[in-house]
């Protein structure tokens, strides 16, 4: 149950979000992810809160404990020389190396590609920007706000065309992690064929655009521009939040089967005119609106939910983070994580959206990770890599040769 990426080694230079929460899917899969850090400092996001955990070594930022389960730290002040060495030595060992400095900045650092191609042909390289590594505007760097904007997120949520809303986590600097992940996995595969390494490269601009789905190509094939229109489908009615006695619900009715039940149960006619199809209740969605709302007016939600599960009709409510997490549901999927922390104690983390089952003849048995670490405190692990570093020294192959301003790029 150690995971499938179980004996793969993964070096993560990057700080923030994008890159540490691809490092962290790496570790959730098994890999052992070493965390290069800024001496005295740490990722940046060590310093982002409230909310923190204060300790008597100080305090811990939560939002660090985030992204950064299933690590070690070790501090390492890439313009000195000493600690360039100790790098150098990760590097010739590590299956994986991941960063999200900005364009050109690693290079200036004496680890460009060429050079890490260098010490290790094996080696996949994940390279996460802001923009782009190249193309008019690829140095700029990126910020999940910023990016959702400019990726044209903003402008399909919220209430209406003119209330532009950000998603509310910082789902670029996510979708880049987790497409930069999946990127490195496939070139591990493809590395099993070639023998080689490669670099992989997204950025936030990328991952926002990779997830526009039916409203790109509302506008690159239907013409369209797509704007926000609050919590109802551009495609589907009715599909969305609906108001109810002391509350609300949220319903979908993918198909035209599912708009029979809904109207079956709440005695209403599924033929009436300008109703009858998916298309026409889009081109009068107020109205279907306007006319579920006031058939639910008078049902307390709890109720409406009840009876549209009796329907058959999809439904859920609007959960806070309080309820998602005492959640039956989601503590049997394993969607919590208890880690003890050297400093803070106990903690409760958000778990990892995978599990593995090995699958035979008398049924499966669950191979997920359960054996989880704490996310690390600065440097703490440092010592033992450097005395791992030195005693594993005989089995490195010799390498054919071997020889920052703040470059934060996500």
């Amino acid at each position: 149950m150690s995971g499938p990426l179980d004996g793969v080694l993964v070096v993560d230079l990057t700080r923030a979000l994008a890159g540490p929460h691809a490092g962290m899917m790496l570790g959730d899969l098994g890999a052992r992810v070493i965390k290069v850090e800024t001496p005295g400092s740490g990722d940046d996001s060590r310093g982002w809160g409230p909310p923190f955990v204060e300790t008597p070594q100080g305090r811990e930022s939560t939002y660090f404990f985030s992204a950064n389960r299933n690590k070690e730290s070790i501090a390492l002040d890439l313009k000195d020389d000493g600690d360039k060495a100790v790098l150098t030595e990760l590097v010739r060992r590590a299956d994986v190396l991941l960063e999200n400095f900005r364009p050109g900045t690693l290079a200036r650092l004496g680890f460009g590609t060429d050079v890490l191609a260098e010490l290790n042909p094996r080696l996949v390289t994940l390279a996460i920007s802001g923009f782009g590594h190249d193309g008019p505007e690829g140095g700029r760097a990126g910020y999940d706000q910023i990016a959702q904007g400019e990726a044209g997120l903003m402008s399909l949520t919220g209430a209406g065309p003119d209330d532009p809303q950000k998603v509310g986590v910082p789902v670029g600097d996510l979708l880049a992690g987790m497409y930069g992940a999946y990127g490195v996995l496939a070139a591990l595969l493809e590395r099993e064929r070639t023998g080689r390494g490669q670099v992989v490269r997204t950025s936030l601009l990328a991952a926002v655009v990779g997830v526009h789905a039916y409203q790109g190509t509302a506008h690159t094939v239907g013409g369209l521009v797509p704007r926000g229109q609050g919590n109802h489908h551009p495609s589907i009615s009715p599909y969305g939040l609906f108001h109810c006695a002391g509350g609300s619900v949220q319903l979908s009715c993918g198909s035209e089967g599912l708009w029979r039940r809904l109207c079956a149960e709440f005695e209403l006619d599924p033929a009436t005119p300008g109703m009858a199809t998916n298309g026409e209740r889009v081109s009068r969605r107020q109205e279907v609106i306007d006319l579920l709302e006031g058939v639910f007016a008078d049902i307390p939600a709890e109720e409406l939910l009840a009876r549209l599960a009796a329907a058959g009709v999809p439904a859920g409510k609007v959960r806070t983070l309080d309820e998602v997490y005492t959640w039956d549901q989601v503590e049997s999927q394993g969607l919590k994580v208890s880690v003890q922390h050297p400093t803070a104690g106990p903690l409760t983390l958000p778990g990892p959206p995978l599990r593995f089952f090995a699958a035979g003849p008398d049924g499966e048995a669950e191979t997920t990770r359960r054996d989880h670490t704490p996310p690390p405190v600065l440097g703490a692990d440092g010592d033992a890599i450097r005395a791992w570093l030195r005693s594993d020294a005989d089995g490195v192959p010799p390498a054919d040769g071997e020889d920052v301003e703040d470059g934060h790029a996500t």
